[in-house]
């Protein structure tokens, strides 16, 4: 049974699904490498950041993270599952154990950043309640993109 686990950022499995990732992402967006911003797996080795894979045997086969913005901010990034494991809910139980991490963590709101041709993503960030904003930060003049928030601190007091 494929289960979530916490994996560390220089885990080479994580490496090779985020080189998945970006291929599939490149080929998407005709080739155009600046659809996606540059990510170092490495960033999210520090206090408040989170990588997340579902591990099936001894292979990963989707991941997620949380890269802390400040002390009420984090970023969902590299959500991606393997394209012959998709349609399973591995995407829905990464990004549902993000949000219950960050929770914990004491984040009031996440953002996240997707793609205007993927709608299985945007499917699954509005059904988990994220609603669009504007697109911020490295996505601001990216017409592609499709920027979301998922405010948390009202379901922590209610």
């Amino acid at each position: 049974m494929p289960t979530v686990i916490d994996v560390p950022p220089t885990d080479p499995r994580v490496a090779a699904l985020l080189d998945a990732q970006e291929a599939e992402l490149t080929a998407l967006y005709d080739g155009d490498p600046t659809q996606s911003e540059p990510f170092d797996s490495r960033t999210l080795a520090g206090e408040g950041n989170v990588l997340l894979a579902v591990q099936h045997g001894p292979e990963l086969i989707a991941c997620g993270a949380l890269r802390r913005w400040d002390a009420h901010t984090a970023e969902v990034k590299r959500m991606y599952t393997r394209q012959g494991d998709r349609g399973n809910g591995h995407a829905r139980r990464i990004l549902h154990a993000l949000i219950d991490r960050a929770r914990r963590l004491s984040y009031a709101r996440l953002v996240l950043e997707t793609g205007d041709r993927q709608p299985d993503a945007i499917a699954l960030y509005e059904r988990s309640g994220f609603v669009r904003i504007p697109n911020y930060g490295y996505y601001a003049t990216i017409e592609s993109s499709v920027c979301y928030e998922l405010p948390l601190a009202d379901e922590q007091t209610g």
